[in-house]
């Protein structure tokens, strides 16, 4: 006995012991209640590749399987690229089976029993040159944390080889204690930094809270951290050249034109800031911020973090050199997405091996 072949890619059998033989090894298909049994596209696909099944009106071997291949690559768009992902995950040991939508499998763990073991994980399977869309990425992430399952995104590259992010929707957090200043401190503003003279802010706000960076005696504070202290009633700026007092609207409006990114920075500052996290640059890591449990003199960051609009395209290579930075010196890779009402929201991206 052997399959019959669907226009579709799909392949039915209906011979009960061959059914069963083809289940039981692997859990392929779908078992109809005449001891038959349905395998969808992929599982066809997969099947035929690895000469486990034999096809009726098809020669067994590579030109069978080929036109397999070619009625599932007709019947669904972007098939190649996620038949890729379920070949690789079914060759490491997974049950796949479809996944609801919007992601294309349901993975169980390795050593689950079909009906029996709920699936772990959620994998979508995405072209490297499919663009990284922020806002979808953080849906599909809060969908899988709201059913309780691991995102996996398997990114195919053009020359067919696979890499796994792990997706979260994180809560960061740190344990610095807020001490804010009995009293505002008065900082002078010249070109694109703040600069801090008075001893007790310098000891205050530099060492005890960890902003800016202490030069001599002096503390220099960036734009970003001047906004932020003064929107918070810590700081008083003054022009440098003239004297006058400088407007928390003013002192934001000169940030911007030096930034364009300087409003998602803000609301993502102020956010992990409000989280008791330390906030340095993350200049030399090509992120905008590292943050810290703890003050920086006693601990290392443990986030990279890169601010950006909710609706931010970018291509994958651009994401993937991120975490690869990123995980290269022990960091969580985080990205902040920031609303229109700047309420912020972070996802992190992970490079696993499956």
């Amino acid at each position: 006995m052997s399959g019959a072949l669907g226009p579709d890619g799909t392949v039915r059998f209906d011979d009960p012991a061959e059914a069963s033989s083809i289940y039981g090894k692997g859990f392929f298909g779908t078992p109809a209640p005449d001891g038959g049994l349905a395998l969808d596209r992929y599982e066809a696909v997969y099947l035929a590749e690895m000469g486990r099944i034999e096809v009726r009106g098809l020669r067994a071997g590579p030109s069978g399987w080929s036109t397999i291949f070619r009625r599932a690559v007709r019947a669904e768009p972007g098939f190649p690229v996620r038949y890729l992902v379920y070949r690789d995950l079914r060759q490491r040991g997974y049950v796949v089976r479809p996944g609801p939508p919007p992601v294309a499998f349901a993975v169980l763990p390795r050593g689950g029993i079909l009906n029996k073991t709920p699936a772990r994980y959620w994998v979508e399977a995405l072209s490297e040159r499919v663009p990284f869309d922020l806002a979808r990425v953080l849906a599909l992430a809060d969908q899988a944390h709201g059913a309780r399952k691991l995102l996996w995104l398997g990114v195919v590259d053009e020359e067919s080889d696979l890499t796994y992010y792990r997706l979260r929707r994180p809560a960061p957090t740190g344990a610095v204690a807020p001490a804010p200043l009995p009293a505002p401190t008065e900082g002078w503003l010249g070109d694109d930094r703040v600069t801090v003279h008075a001893p007790e802010a310098v000891e205050g706000l530099g060492r005890q809270l960890a902003y800016g960076s202490r030069v001599g005696r002096r503390l220099e504070l960036s734009l970003l951290e001047s906004a932020y202290l003064v929107r918070s009633g810590q700081l008083t700026v003054r022009d440098a050249r003239t004297g006058r007092i400088v407007s928390s609207e003013r002192l934001e409006r000169r940030a911007r034109r030096l930034d364009p990114r300087f409003v998602e920075r803000l609301a993502a500052y102020r956010d992990l800031r409000g989280r008791r996290l330390v906030v340095k640059t993350g200049f030399k890591y090509g992120a905008h911020f590292r943050a810290y449990p703890r003050n920086p003199e006693n601990a290392h960051a443990r986030y990279l973090v890169q601010a950006l609009p909710q609706r931010h395209v970018a291509t994958w290579p651009e994401v993937a050199g991120a975490v690869r930075v990123a995980q290269g010196v022990r960091k969580e890779f985080l990205v902040a997405s920031v609303g229109r009402d700047e309420a912020v929201r972070f996802v992190s991206l992970e490079r696993i091996r499956p």
